[in-house]
């Protein structure tokens, strides 16, 4: 089972993500903010993760470089609401997928699909 770590400030967007892809068939570890994720990649072993850019403390940014250190196989997923973010985001973490909200749910487990399809296992996600 594809086990996905979610970091979202937002509570309401947080459960209905989670809920969402459990509901999907995949494994979701939810926190509210990056500081909380990134003790979570140091412990565990997760294939995604799904985080939002802005976010006290921790942004998605600074945890997806921190998880490239402690967990390299872990593919990163942003979600974001500001375009100029996400442009900063695809320079700065070339090889993670950028979801831009609002976005429909459909359209966010296609994309995980996506990125654990044996074709997407060696190139770019």
């Amino acid at each position: 089972m594809i086990h996905i770590l979610l970091a979202e400030d937002e509570e309401a967007m947080r459960e209905y993500l989670k809920r969402a892809l459990e509901k999907s068939g995949y494994q979701v570890t939810a926190v509210n903010c990056g500081s909380k994720a990134a003790p979570l990649l140091e412990e565990n072993e997760y294939d995604l993760l799904l985080t939002d850019i802005v976010m006290p403390e921790m942004d998605g940014i600074e945890l997806a470089r921190h998880s490239s250190k402690v967990s390299p196989e872990t593919k990163v997923m942003f979600i974001t609401g500001f375009s100029g973010v996400a442009l900063r985001a695809g320079d700065e973490v070339p090889r993670a997928k950028i979801l831009s909200k609002p976005f429909h749910l459909r359209d966010l487990v296609l994309e995980v699909e996506r990125l654990f399809t044996p074709e997407s296992a060696s190139g770019l996600y």
